[in-house]
């Protein structure tokens, strides 16, 4: 930028995008923006882009089923928060956050409620799948878990977040069936528009000590739309929340 005499906001002009998604672009290096934008970016710069996005390059000759895959994380905790944010940021279309509990978000993620209003005020649809607190498998798993802060009252904290909010066009809660309640307090899904994050939950760990995969879709049947495929299923049979 400095070289081709550009500041942040007269870049963001030429990309056709708000100085802050630039500003996010600097802060994160390992933020790959939509094809579209690094062109434009790159003729701006007068720079290649395996210069600035490298790792866009390798995922265009990654072969196999394994180009979806963009990172893999061996804990939860460490998907550093600015991904999840960036994920929210770009989302415009659909949000599904698929977690047993969401809770963590509420706390990792600024003003998240806020967020969540701009996004649906705006045409996203957002959606959460939590478990039942009152039901066996939130108790079974408060049991395996043995923590202080026990799994329904972290299912609880999300929905007074939500309840903050209110009612809201295109934002919608529902619980699993005690049927799903197994198959979802195992495997959690968070998907935003043509990216997932996904935490298969092992044995007795809590989600933040479970392994994280960032996955971005790239082909039909390919472990985005298998993954996504999960959490429509289960939500499809999902009871709404009042």
């Amino acid at each position: 930028m400095a070289d081709a005499g550009l500041t942040p906001r007269q870049l963001a002009g030429r990309c056709g995008v708000t100085p802050k998604t630039v500003e996010r672009w600097l802060a994160d290096p390992d933020r790959v923006p939509h094809a579209r934008n690094r062109e434009d970016a790159c003729r701006a710069l007068g720079v290649d882009e395996e210069m600035i996005w490298p790792q866009a390059v390798r995922d265009k000759i990654k072969t196999g089923h394994d180009r979806e895959l963009v990172q893999f994380y061996p804990y939860r905790s460490a998907c550093p928060s600015s991904v999840w944010a960036g994920l929210i940021a770009d989302a415009e279309q659909d949000v599904i956050l698929a977690g047993y509990t969401n809770y963590f978000v509420w706390l990792e993620q600024p003003a998240f409620a806020d967020t969540i209003r701009r996004k649906v005020e705006a045409g996203c649809r957002v959606r959460f799948l939590l478990g039942d607190p009152d039901g066996d498998v939130t108790r079974q798993r408060e049991v395996i878990e043995d923590t202080a802060l026990s799994v329904s009252t972290r299912i609880q904290i999300t929905l007074e977040n939500l309840r903050t909010l209110g009612p809201l066009n295109g934002l919608e809660a529902r619980y699993s069936t005690s049927q799903d309640a197994i198959n979802h307090v195992s495997l959690s899904v968070f998907r935003f528009d043509s990216q997932e994050l996904v935490t298969p939950h092992l044995a007795r760990l809590v989600g933040h000590d479970s392994p994280l995969l960032h996955l971005r879709k790239a082909e039909d049947g390919g472990l985005f739309d298998r993954f996504r495929d999960h959490a429509e299923e289960l939500w499809g049979r999902g009871i709404p929340i009042a």
